[in-house]
């Protein structure tokens, strides 16, 4: 099957792009948000294929994730072809709905024609799809290996964009387990926090970062902190947990379900810098809570799982796009 698919998020599409398909990603001169192209930080198969939208007037496509409401129009645009009419379609919604949560309504509720995929439970639970079929497929990771090795007694964050999503991503929280665990800040967008004393860690921005040697980074950290507040659920969160990193995290959204009890989880800004504090005075502790959290991320995000489920979606949005061409 040829599946056309914007590079949107590039760790989630990672995942995604290992199926058994070709993966047909819009490019443009400028790799702009609707033209990215193929991962540059990524590890992405032979089977991902850059197209310009000149090339995809002419190319065939046998399905589309859209995760932008633009990219419909976009499809239209470029190809002619209508989102599940005559192209099975799914839109793939990835984060939690913003603003008066429980009460907003999603840009494709209602539409019976193009199913939404949440990625997590909760994200299904508080966005208003109307009528609209929806479907969980939850996170899978390309296995990094377990790479811890806890040499520095230091806490790793990765969070993008930590300025202009302070509070979502729980920036304003960095202060207080900084109190007693020095932070190294990894991300997009960390330049503006610098200057900032983390106590003898420092920001390392990764916009041009591999994501390999991003993964031998944080491992060399002993305690991995996530502060988001109201995120889907962090994919850097559960790749921690893959390296083999004790995790403390913010007990928003998806958090608590996801690590369980192979790590730590809180509301309480002083009872996440205390457990942070506790795992990097205590190496041991650290080693075997972190071995814990891989297992558990391998059992419930392992990547075979979650390309199985996204197969089964396709499957049945293809089917019911046939079923809708058969209507007199």
């Amino acid at each position: 099957m040829r599946i056309l698919i914007w590079h949107v998020h590039g760790s989630w599409a990672t995942s995604f792009v290992q199926g058994p398909h070709e993966y047909l990603v819009p490019v443009n001169a400028a790799r702009d948000a609707d033209g990215r192209g193929r991962a540059r930080t990524w590890d992405w198969p032979a089977t991902v294929r850059e197209v310009t939208a000149e090339e995809l007037a002419s190319a065939a496509v046998d399905a589309v994730v859209l995760q932008r409401p633009h990219e419909e129009e976009l499809l239209r645009t470029w190809t002619g072809l209508r989102a599940g009419v005559d192209v099975p379609a799914v839109y793939v919604e990835h984060n939690t709905p913003p603003g008066d949560a429980v009460r907003t309504r999603h840009p494709y509720a209602d539409r019976r024609d193009v199913p939404i995929v949440h990625v997590t439970p909760f994200n299904r639970a508080y966005w208003d799809c109307g009528s609209a079929p929806t479907f969980v497929v939850e996170h899978g990771i390309v296995d990094p290996g377990h790479r811890f090795t806890g040499e520095w007694p230091r806490a790793a964050v990765v969070m993008n964009e930590p300025v202009r999503r302070t509070r979502v991503l729980g920036t304003d929280l960095l202060p207080t387990i900084v109190q007693s665990v020095p932070l190294d800040v990894f991300g997009m967008g960390v330049a503006p926090l610098a200057d900032v004393d983390w106590a003898g860690g420092r920001v390392w921005a990764f916009e041009d970062l591999p994501q390999d040697t991003m993964h031998e980074e944080v491992a060399r950290r002993r305690v991995y902190v996530h502060t988001a507040r109201w995120t889907s659920l962090g994919l850097s969160l559960l790749e921690a947990m893959f390296l083999g990193l004790p995790v403390v995290a913010f007990a928003g959204t998806e958090a608590p379900r996801a690590v369980g009890d192979a790590g730590f989880t809180s509301a309480d800004p002083r009872e996440l810098r205390d457990a942070a504090a506790r795992f990097v005075a205590e190496p041991t502790l650290a080693e075997e809570t972190g071995a814990a959290a891989r297992e558990r991320a391998r059992a419930r995000f392992g990547l075979e799982r979650f390309l199985a489920d996204w197969e089964a979606v396709l499957d049945e949005v293809r089917a019911g796009v046939r079923s809708r061409a058969t209507l007199p």
